[in-house]
Order: C-alpha cells, then structure tokens, then sequence
C-alpha cells in the first residue's frame, strides 16, 4: 500500500508538472498531447489564410502546413490543424506609427505571445499593409517590430513560426517602402501577396489581369536581387477575381474603367470589386463570352451584361493560371505556396464544384513542366 501511495503522490506531481508545461487543464482538444505547439519545420510549406467558419473542414490536408487565422479563433481548427501536423498561427495587425514607442512594441509583442500560448497557436503572421516611407521612424519601427517579435516568439514558443506579409513587389507599391532585405533576415517567412496588382494602374484606364504572370515572375526576381533567401519567400496566389463595370467596351473586348486615383495612380482596382471563386464559376456559365484567355497577361476572364444592360469584365485565376505561377516555386527555389483565402472555394457536396475546389487545391503544388518552359522562353525578353 505504502508503494501505491508513492506511485499515486509520483504520478499526481509528474501530472501537475505536465499540467504546467503544456495547459492541459485547459485544453481544449480530446487528446492533450494535440495542444503542443507544433515544432517541425516543413520542406514546402502550403500556407492558407482563413478568415472564419468551418470552410477548413474541407480543406486539402494533405497539402495544408500552416493556417493563419484571420477570423475568430476556433479551438476546434487549433486541433484539427495540430493532428495534421500543421500550425496555427495569430493575425498580427497594428498600426506602425504606434510602434515607434519601443514600450508600446513590447507591451504589443508581450500580449501576441501571451495570446498565441493561450491559445495553443504555433506563431504569428504580421500583416501591416500601411503605407510607410523610406528612411523614416515608421520605417524603422517596422524592422524593429518584426526582429523583436520573432525573437519572443523563438524564446517563449520553440519552434514557432513568424511570417510577414510583403507586397507583390519590393518596388514601394501603395507607397510600401519597407526594409524588405532587413524585415527577411528578422523573420522565419516572407508571404508575398501575388495579387491586387492592378491596386496603381499607371497606363490607360481598363479592366486588367489580377496577377498577371510576367509581371509577377519579374517581382520575385526583383526580391532574390535584393539577396533575400529564396527559402523565406512563399508565393501567394488570388482564390478571388475583379468585376470591373465598364465605361465604354470596344469591339475587341477592352473594358475602360471608371478612374479610381490611388497613391499617386490615376486609375487602380478599386473601381472594381472583389468577387470570390466559388461565385464566378455559377456566373460564368450565364455570361456572354464564356470563358476567356488573355495570352499576354496568362489569366483568363469572361464578359457579361447586368440587369441594367451595363456589360462587366472579370478578371479571375483559375487551376491553369495559377499552375502557371506555382511551376516557378521550385525553378526559383522558394519556400512553398499560399493563398488569399481557403474560404472562397465551393466545398458543397456538388460534384462539379468539389471538382473545381480539388483542382484548385492541385494548382497549388503542379509541377507544370510544358508551361515552365514555354513561359522561360517568354521571360527572356523581358530581362
């Protein structure tokens, strides 16, 4: 009796220890051992943002390595996600004029932590998408902010991952001047938002490619220039497509859109709105043209006339556009993939569209061999 006794008092300090160590006493999960924070890095990362309900249920898990979390935190998914062997990680959003205060970083960074081990989450992706110039307190702040905030999230989370989320290009778009070289050697990942590329439209006033290739490709050679390891940098691709209404449409299809001036641009993408995937692919089959593809710009878009007789240009990527892009992951040597967001696919039990949401899925890690070689061709005049 005396030995049970020794063994009960062992096991009940051994358990308060584990207690201790890992929450399990507030431990959402069936299992406990699910809220440990994941530690193993991957080879190629699949990053998906979520931005809420249960549309990750019926993600590919197969692919999935990192979830950002972007709407309310569902414990749930936190679960899901750890008995895949895939992260979870915090939405970091603040304004950057507030970080200049080397108290106010700390104070910020101390509860992103506290939240994220709270919550079992397996790091943090900062998103700051606010316009900052170059050289200034602001410019600073923001590497300071990302180097201080992944080093506490290294301390006081082992393992745990801190991306950041960067432009399609490094080339000040939306007046984003950042430190790209430096905020890549202070962080664990760069996502690098392929898409609203038409945000300062320079040229003639008309609807255009969310992401069109060419430019996209020469973007990411315009980071490795800048020395950043091609091993950080996660290509993210667009699950959602522009409406654009169009102020005159010509004979050969060219949509004028209304002037919209955006940091300095007189037109931009705000003259059209966001549109999610799942949505096109029921409209598209009502339009007038059908499906179309713009070799120049490799995306496909289609036309259709409103209730009011106004015509409409959409601009979209699909499996083929953006097989395209994801072909030069592995030619460029980068880190993985990633898309804005997992939620706009339609993962109803309808067989047409469970197969539209699997090759969407698929497009992410194609290898895209005959494409890679045709559009090396392409690239070389653009040098």
């Amino acid at each position: 009796m005396e030995v049970s006794l020794r063994a009960g008092i062992l096991f009940t300090v051994l358990n308060a220890l584990f207690s201790s160590a890992v929450g399990v006493d507030d431990c959402p999960c069936m299992q406990q051992e699910l809220c440990k924070q994941i530690q193993n890095e991957t080879e190629f990362e699949v990053f998906v943002f979520d931005v809420g309900g249960k549309a990750w249920k019926s993600y590919d898990w197969t692919k999935v390595t990192t979830i950002a979390a972007f709407g309310q935190y569902d414990a749930e998914l936190m679960c899901f996600a750890h008995s895949k062997g895939a992260r979870l990680v915090l939405k970091g959003d603040v304004s950057i004029s507030a970080m200049v205060d080397h108290t106010n970083r700390t104070i910020w960074i101390k509860d992103k932590v506290s939240l994220a081990k709270r919550q079992f989450m397996d790091g943090i992706n900062i998103d700051i998408e606010q316009a900052i110039e170059e050289n200034s307190p602001e410019y600073f702040a923001l590497t300071a902010l990302v180097k201080e905030t992944t080093e506490a999230f290294h301390k006081e989370i082992p393992g745990s991952q801190v991306s950041f989320d960067v432009a399609w290009s490094p080339k000040c778009i939306d007046k984003r001047c950042y430190d790209y070289s430096a905020i890549a050697d202070s962080c664990d990942l760069l996502f690098v938002m392929s898409y609203d590329e038409q945000s300062q439209v320079w040229g003639d006033c008309m609807a255009l490619a969310n992401a069109p290739l060419i430019q996209t490709l020469i973007a990411y050679k315009q980071y490795l220039e800048m020395k950043i390891d091609p091993r950080k940098l996660v290509m993210g691709v667009p699950w959602y497509g522009y409406d654009y209404p169009c102020l005159t449409f010509s004979e050969v299809g060219v949509c004028e859109i209304q002037k919209v001036p955006f940091h300095g641009a007189p037109c931009s993408d705000a003259a059209g709105r966001q549109i999610p995937y799942s949505f096109m692919m029921k409209q598209i089959n009502g339009s007038m043209s059908g499906r179309m593809w713009d070799v120049e710009q490799a995306a496909p878009y289609y036309n259709y006339k409103a209730a009011d007789g106004q015509i409409h240009q959409v601009w979209y990527d699909d499996p083929e556009s953006i097989a395209r892009k994801t072909a030069y992951v592995k030619e460029f040597g980068l880190r993985g993939v990633g898309m804005w967001n997992g939620n706009l696919l339609d993962y109803s039990n309808n067989p047409v569209a469970q197969q539209q949401s699997t090759d969407m899925w698929n497009a992410l890690v194609a290898t895209g061999e005959t494409d890679l070689r045709e559009v090396t061709v392409e690239e070389e005049s653009m040098s």
